[in-house]
């Protein structure tokens, strides 16, 4: 949610104090007085300077589909809101309340890569190592604020629509630190760009972000492709057809998704929850209600890959009652043809990584 300007101003000295607090931390690393380790595996970080909403998970698979043919992948997550501790290696089987949504979602996408969790990053590398000693890469998700890890490439997303030079610390904004923490990117990506970006406008964008000398910046898009049925992924949805759809949620931001399905469905409703939300049954009675209260004869519910994740607790619900409830997936692409470039980027680096 986008603070007003009088709600900022009476917030801004809690976002002071918790800025000196972040500062000081930041302060401490570039001292030397803290210290981030580094490993002799390759470690890609994928981060953002706001709370959520940035697009992480997309831009981590887009790794994974790069380089899984070539290299044995592990990804470390914190597993935000799971109901565990600890490190574990996640398995297509668990429940989401075991390891978060997004560790799942890996998992169950990529069973070839060894996904694990741990709030402890540092500690949770020399782990994942140990067990998969033949590791070649690890992919650290939601890390850039994590600096016990001093990973050897650190990627950082801003989202086209806000980026960081225009937002602000919590909680006047939603900045976890001052916007100079930039500085630490090696690669900048602006992400859930328009499918259609002006090169003048992307200009005007590098220009406001002023990267410096080593910086590389890149605008990135999502591609949707057909909604596939949650009980059988063999089942697509056309939009063409003109449905009407009810738009069910629990993730940072909506916006970017909800502008692709006004563009292809006949209405659009919205089912919104807080980020990371556990869907309870009382959840599931009203997503039917809602439905229900749609009008015309094409109809269906559609959702994400990582709220997909949350629902699949109530599999057997949405089986007796008939619900029509289609996963909407997605790959990051990027534009201007800068794609190879990205992906050259990341090739030079892990092919001159030196433990």
């Amino acid at each position: 949610m986008v603070q007003s300007t009088a709600a900022k101003l009476l917030l801004a000295p809690i976002s002071l104090l918790y800025g000196a607090g972040v500062g000081f931390r930041n302060w401490a690393y570039r001292r030397g007085i803290l210290r981030g380790i580094s490993f002799a595996v390759p470690v890609i970080s994928v981060g953002n300077l706001s709370v959520g909403g940035a697009g992480k998970t997309p831009h981590i698979e887009y790794l994974i589909r790069l380089l899984d043919p070539y290299l044995n992948i592990a990804t470390l997550s914190r597993g935000y809101r799971r109901r565990t501790r600890g490190f574990l290696v996640v398995r297509p089987e668990m429940q989401v309340e075991e390891v978060g949504d997004e560790p799942l979602q890996y998992a169950r996408k990529f069973p070839e890569v060894m996904v694990t969790v741990a709030e402890e990053r540092a500690f949770a590398i020399p782990e994942i190592v140990g067990r998969r000693p033949d590791t070649q890469l690890v992919l650290l998700d939601d890390a850039f604020q994590h600096r016990a890890v001093q990973p050897g490439l650190n990627v950082l997303l801003t989202q086209y629509a806000l980026p960081f030079t225009r937002d602000y610390l919590l909680p006047s904004g939603r900045l976890r630190e001052w916007r100079s923490g930039y500085g630490r990117a090696d690669v900048i990506v602006v992400s859930k760009c328009p499918p259609e970006l002006d090169r003048a406008a992307a200009e005007a964008l590098i220009a406001e972000i002023d990267p410096l000398p080593h910086q590389r910046v890149f605008f990135s898009y999502y591609a949707y492709a057909a909604p596939y049925y949650l009980l059988d992924p063999r089942y697509r949805l056309r939009m063409e057809q003109g449905i009407d759809v009810l738009l069910l949620s629990a993730i940072a931001n909506t916006d970017y998704l909800a502008a692709h399905l006004r563009a292809t469905a006949h209405t659009v409703h919205s089912l919104e929850y807080a980020d990371h939300h556990y869907f309870s049954a009382s959840d599931l009675v009203n997503l039917k209600q809602k439905f229900a209260a749609l009008q015309g004869q094409h109809r269906a519910v559609i959702t994400t890959e990582k709220d997909a994740m949350r629902l699949d607790v109530h599999r057997d619900y949405i089986a007796e009652e008939k619900l029509p409830v289609f996963v909407l997936p997605l790959e990051v692409r990027f534009h201007f043809d800068e794609g190879p470039v990205f992906d050259q980027l990341v090739r030079d680096y892990l092919q001159g990584f030196e433990a």
